[in-house]
C-alpha cells in the first residue's frame, strides 16, 4: 500500500516546488501542451464552446482542471496493488487555481464528496496558477449566437437516451454533454446523438464532446483501475463548465432512474462505495451546494430520481421511436467482456445494469431486442459463482428478503448513504425502490441461479 500525491502541473512556466511527503509517491502530470493549450480533452471541449461564442468564467476552468486531475489519480492507481484493504486509497491531488482562496474555503466539501463517492481518502491542495496564466479559456471565436436554455448529460446510456428525446420532443434544444475514452463509448454516444439529429432535424442542439484519459503508464508502478467510481464527478464538472459559459441560470439535466441513483445494495458484500454512488441524491446535493458556493448558476436535477427505469422507458415522449433506438444504447458495466465469448462489445446481460434494463425494456416496451451476450436467462441454470450468475442471484436474495421483510425498504434506502436533504421525498424513494425490485423480480421469474 502506498498513498500518492498527483500534481497537475500548467506546463513549462509551472515551477512551484513541491515536496513529497515521507512514504508518498508523488506523479506529476503536465496538464498545458506545447501551445500553450489545455491537454487531455479539456481544450478540445473549450474549443468547441468557444466556436459558438461561449467562454465559461476561469473558475469553471478550474473546476474542470480539478476533475481532471481526479480522473488522472481514479483511473491510473489500482486499488489492488495500492491500498490495504484492497479498496481504500490514499490520495492527495495538488492543482494550480486562478483563486486559491475560493477554492480552499470549499476543500472540506470536496473532500466529503468525494470520499463519500469514491471510498477513498482524499487530500487536496490548491496553489495559484504560474504567471502568465490568467485565461486559460480561449476567447470565442465568433458572436455569442447560441444559448441553449438547457444542459444536459448524454452518456449514450438508455436513461441518457429517453431525457434527451423527452426534452426535444417538448421543444427543448439543449447543450448536451459527452465524455468518453474508449472506442465503445465514443461509438454508442454518436449513435445517439446521429439518431436525434435526423428525428429532430429542426431541434437546433449542440453536442459538446470531450475525450478524456490518459496514458496507462501515468503513474509509475501501478496498474490501471476499472471500478471508475469518480466518473461522474468529471462529467458533472464538464457539464457545470458549459453551463458557465452560457451565462445564465441553467438546469443541468441528470437523466437516471431512481432505481440506479439510491443503488441500494443487493446484498451485504455491496455496502458502502462497491455500489456506485455517481447519481445519489447526496452526492447532488452536495454538488449544488458546490456550484453556488463557487459561483457557478447552475442546478443539478433528475427529473427521474422518483422513477424506475421501465417507467421512464414507458412514459418516453415517443415510445415508437425508443422502441426502434433503443437497441443501439449502452448499458453495460463492462461491454468489453464480450470478446472472452468471441463476440465484439456488447451487452452482457447478466450484470446489474443489463438486467435492469432488460427488466425495464419489456416492463416499458413489452419488447427487447438488444443482443446480449447471453440472450436467454433461462436456457439453463446460472452459476451464482461464476459472473453470468452473480448478479442475478444477488436480485433474487434482495427481491426474497424484501417479501419476507416489506417494511424493510424504509430503512434499506438509507443505506448507500443520507437523504436527509429532502426528506419530504423519502416515501418516493421507498417506492421506487420497491417498484425496481418487482420490475427485476418480473424479468427473473423462473430463472434459476445457484452455485453448481
Amino acid at each position: 500500500m502506498r498513498p500518492h500525491s498527483v500534481v497537475c502541473r500548467l506546463g513549462d512556466r509551472d515551477r512551484a516546488r513541491i515536496p513529497a511527503a515521507a512514504g508518498v509517491q508523488q506523479t506529476e502530470i503536465s496538464f498545458i501542451a506545447a501551445d500553450r493549450r489545455l491537454d487531455f480533452g479539456l481544450g478540445h471541449a473549450l474549443d468547441q464552446l468557444a466556436a459558438v461564442g461561449l467562454r465559461p468564467s476561469e473558475i469553471a476552468v478550474d473546476l474542470g482542471v480539478l476533475a481532471a486531475t481526479l480522473t488522472a489519480a481514479d483511473t491510473r492507481i489500482n486499488r489492488r496493488s495500492e491500498s490495504q484493504d484492497g479498496w481504500t486509497r490514499e490520495i492527495t491531488l495538488e492543482v494550480p487555481v486562478s483563486d486559491p482562496a475560493l477554492w480552499t474555503s470549499v476543500e472540506d466539501l470536496l473532500v466529503r464528496m468525494l470520499n463519500f463517492l469514491t471510498g477513498d481518502r482524499w487530500g487536496l491542495r490548491f496553489r495559484a496558477r504560474p504567471a502568465g496564466l490568467k485565461r486559460l479559456a480561449p476567447a470565442p471565436t465568433r458572436l455569442a449566437i447560441y444559448r441553449p436554455p438547457d444542459v444536459c448529460l448524454f452518456s449514450g446510456g438508455l436513461d441518457s437516451f429517453i431525457g434527451a428525446i423527452d426534452l426535444l420532443a417538448g421543444g427543448r434544444a439543449p447543450l448536451f454533454v459527452s465524455h468518453y475514452w474508449d472506442g465503445v463509448t465514443s461509438a454508442h454516444q454518436t449513435y445517439c446523438g446521429d439518431r436525434l439529429e435526423k428525428h429532430y432535424p429542426k431541434a437546433g442542439f449542440m453536442h459538446l464532446r470531450a475525450r478524456v484519459g490518459f496514458p496507462t503508464d501515468a503513474v509509475a508502478g501501478s496498474g490501471v483501475e476499472n471500478s471508475l467510481r469518480g466518473r461522474s464527478f468529471l462529467f458533472f464538472a464538464l457539464a457545470a463548465l458549459a453551463a458557465d459559459a452560457i451565462k445564465d441560470d441553467v438546469v443541468i439535466h441528470v437523466p437516471e432512474n431512481g432505481l440506479i441513483s439510491l443503488n441500494v445494495p443487493l446484498d451485504p458484500l455491496r455496502l458502502g462505495s462497491l455500489s456506485t454512488r455517481t447519481t445519489h441524491p447526496f452526492y447532488m446535493a452536495r454538488w449544488n451546494e458546490l456550484l453556488g458556493r463557487l459561483g457557478i448558476k447552475a442546478n443539478l436535477n433528475n427529473r427521474y430520481r422518483h422513477q424506475t427505469k421501465g417507467e421512464m422507458v414507458a412514459g418516453c415522449a415517443d415510445r415508437a421511436f425508443l422502441e426502434r433506438t433503443a437497441k443501439g444504447t449502452m448499458s453495460c458495466s463492462s461491454p468489453a467482456k464480450a470478446r472472452w465469448s468471441g463476440a465484439p462489445p456488447q451487452h452482457c446481460g447478466h450484470c446489474v445494469p443489463c438486467l435492469i434494463r432488460r427488466a425495464a425494456l419489456v416492463a416499458g416496451l413489452g419488447t427487447d431486442d438488444t443482443t446480449y451476450t447471453l440472450q436467454d436467462l433461462r436456457a439453463a441454470p446460472l452459476d451464482a459463482a461464476k459472473a453470468e450468475g452473480e448478479h442475478v442471484r444477488s436480485f433474487q436474495l434482495a427481491i426474497a428478503r424484501h417479501r419476507a421483510r416489506p417494511g424493510s425498504a424504509r430503512f434499506r434506502i438509507h443505506q448507500p448513504g443520507p437523504l436527509n436533504d429532502a426528506p419530504a421525498e423519502l416515501g418516493a424513494y421507498e417506492q421506487v425502490y420497491v417498484n425496481g425490485l418487482n420490475e427485476v423480480g418480473a424479468l427473473l421469474a423462473g430463472v434459476v441461479a445457484r452455485p453448481l
